[in-house]
């Protein structure tokens, strides 16, 4: 069946052309538009779209409070189309906070011309958020009403048992079932990659973490750098451990999470020192969770905790084996938590998970005690 969605800007170039790239796939319909955020909140009741995307800056009411309605009116998965200054960086994060899932950067020359990676780009955003089977409404917190977290005093440790190592796709949607691991004996980093759907799921765990948690975090998020170097900053404000925008000579110390810049490659040498190069053309993905898994393989293989979380596509996969090779552990954001079951599919269908976790239960994972 079909994505139906509805295309929502004041710019009437925008409209069309948004509505022009879509209708290229069979498998999209666009099924209206609207001028102003008080339009769309009166089509998505009316027309029930399964995705909407949305503008920032409209005349009437803004995209970031018509999400809010939205969502408390008809929760629908919303893509902001948003500029790439640091200003369209900070309004999108508010309207992923609003409840809005993904986004993708409005820059006028992209648009203007006939480029195919955005236009393939932007049908395979729609048709994942219109396939996903659960809608994660938005986990944001601001900083005055974060959860409180409680005091690490010890690391239970636990056999956690190995997958099968050959999973056929006919197993897909019973991959295995949600379990709550704790956190490895001796680890000395966690690396946790993401990309749809993950700065809700980020927030979710680390405004959970105490600050004393006693082991230095990795963050690659796939994100250009202006959107970035902005979350790091939301997500310092709002958690008890440090957040940085990881940059080279940055050192890994427990209490700290160093975010991969949007553009780059982030890497770790044996001295725990953090390495920013620039990112290679020939990768997809920059930053690349593949990249940092390899790194943290090389320099402390087995004592690496790589966590998977929601996103589209394979990056991850390759790492990951890697760090299978070398003795680590490897969790993966269960299918029923996910925006989008891409990158932690990839990585189970490769065989080489050793635990699936409800975004939920991340936190609680990450820092269980000795009962």
């Amino acid at each position: 069946m079909a994505v139906r969605v509805l295309v929502v800007d004041d710019s009437a170039f925008f409209r069309q052309r948004i509505s022009q790239i879509l209708s290229q796939s069979s498998r999209i319909i666009v099924i209206g538009t609207a001028r102003d955020g008080i339009e769309a909140i009166e089509k998505n009741s009316s027309l029930k779209p399964d995705v909407i995307t949305m503008d920032v800056e409209m005349p009437k009411l803004n995209g970031i409070d018509a999400v809010r309605q939205i969502m408390r009116e008809r929760p629908t998965q919303v893509l902001m189309v948003s500029s790439l200054t640091h200003e369209g960086a900070q309004v999108t994060l508010q309207a992923m906070e609003a409840g809005a899932v993904d986004y993708l950067t409005k820059d006028m020359r992209a648009w203007m011309g006939k480029s195919e990676s955005l236009n393939k780009d932007l049908i395979n955003r729609i048709v994942a958020l219109g396939r996903s089977k659960h809608f994660v409404k938005s986990s944001f917190l601001i900083p005055s009403t974060r959860p409180k977290a409680t005091t690490v005093t010890g690391v239970k440790t636990r056999e956690i048992p190995r997958l099968e190592r050959e999973i056929t796709a006919q197993t897909r949607s019973n991959l295995v079932k949600p379990t709550k691991p704790s956190l490895p004996l001796g680890c000395k980093v966690v690396a946790i990659g993401s990309s749809t759907g993950g700065p809700a799921a980020l927030q979710e765990i680390l405004t959970q973490l105490p600050a004393n948690f006693p082991v230095p975090i990795l963050l690659i998020q796939h994100m250009p750098n202006t959107f970035t170097s902005v979350f790091a900053e939301r997500l310092n404000q709002q958690c008890n451990i440090e957040v940085k925008h990881a940059e080279s000579g940055d050192k890994l110390k427990p209490g700290r999470a160093l975010l991969a810049p949007g553009g780059m490659q982030m890497m770790v040498d044996g001295s725990g020192t953090v390495r920013i190069l620039p990112g290679d053309e020939r990768l997809t993905y920059k930053p690349s969770v593949d990249v940092t898994f390899a790194s943290v393989a090389k320099t402390y293989t087995n004592k690496v905790l790589a966590v998977i979380l929601t996103g589209m596509g394979a990056d991850g996969r390759d790492g990951a084996k890697l760090l299978r090779s070398a003795g680590a552990t490897i969790w993966g954001q269960s299918e029923s938590s996910c925006t989008i079951y891409g990158m932690p599919k990839a990585v189970a269908k490769a065989g080489v998970l050793d635990s699936v976790v409800d975004l939920k239960d991340f936190a609680e994972c990450l820092t269980r005690v000795k009962g």
